[in-house]
């Protein structure tokens, strides 16, 4: 089983190999060997923490600790599509 990794707007840009020509976003399924948080994930595509806005996983607000495993769902939002997350909702971590 894989890791579904769903980046959205600019970020998709930092992807090697991929053309953003759309809004839509760009759905990566990933191998989990090697992946145990969203940093991983962020490590393994070039992605800066300060280039990202929210983090989700399974639709939760996540933190860049957040562990991951086969079957979740992560979404990279980046920095230029943030909203009132942070405000009202509290970043779920794993430390």
């Amino acid at each position: 089983m894989a890791i579904l990794v769903k980046i959205f707007g600019d970020l998709r840009k930092k992807i090697k190999g991929f053309e953003a020509t759309n809004s839509l976003p760009l759905n990566l399924h990933i191998e989990s060997d090697g992946i145990n948080t969203i940093s991983d994930i962020l490590e393994k595509y070039g992605i800066e923490n300060e280039d990202t806005g929210h983090l989700f996983v399974n639709g939760t607000y996540s933190g860049f600790s957040k562990k991951v495993r086969d079957g979740d769902r992560v979404g990279l939002f980046p920095s230029n599509m943030k909203l009132l997350y942070k405000w009202y909702f509290t970043r779920h971590e794993d430390e």
